[in-house]
């Protein structure tokens, strides 16, 4: 197997609209949630990633053996008012951190999370956040991302 490693484009946008709402729904499965039926997530998400990816404020690397598309990977960018800890006010959010299921285990995850990471410091970030799955935790434990209690959210 060699997994070759190349940034998103549009040519991609199909198969990687699909794999997010895979992710999606695996994730509120594992939770015990319920999916929810009437929400069009792929014209939102193809509206995002155009939008984003030309405005460069978004950037995804994706795994490929061969022609498949076995995982990706995504980062935000944004900025808010500096602070000590973030004296740039730059910000990656890193999302759609995702690997098939018969790929899992063999560093293609680290190697996503690397591209990303990099690309968030060439852009100027001083933190990088991830709401993280639980199958997702050890990962990013392991890469040095650290658990922020102060973490909250508010839903519309």
């Amino acid at each position: 197997m060699d997994i070759k490693y190349k940034k998103l484009t549009e040519d991609e946008l199909g198969a990687i609209v699909k794999m997010r709402i895979d992710q999606l729904t695996e994730e509120y499965i594992s939770a015990g949630k319920d999916v929810p039926k009437d929400v069009d997530l792929e014209s939102s998400l193809i509206d995002f990633y155009k939008r984003n990816m030309d405005a460069g404020t978004y950037v995804s690397w994706l795994a490929l053996d061969g022609d498949k598309i076995v995982g990706t990977s995504g980062m935000s960018f944004a900025e808010k008012p500096p602070y000590f800890t973030c004296h740039s006010g730059k910000l990656g959010i890193l999302s759609s951190m995702y690997t098939d299921s018969n790929y899992r285990r063999m560093g293609i995850a680290t190697q996503l999370l690397d591209r990303v990471v990099k690309e968030a410091k060439d852009y100027g970030c001083g933190t990088i956040y991830i709401t993280a799955s639980d199958m997702g935790v050890k990962l990013y434990e392991a890469y040095g991302f650290k658990h922020n209690g102060n973490f909250m959210q508010y839903n519309f």
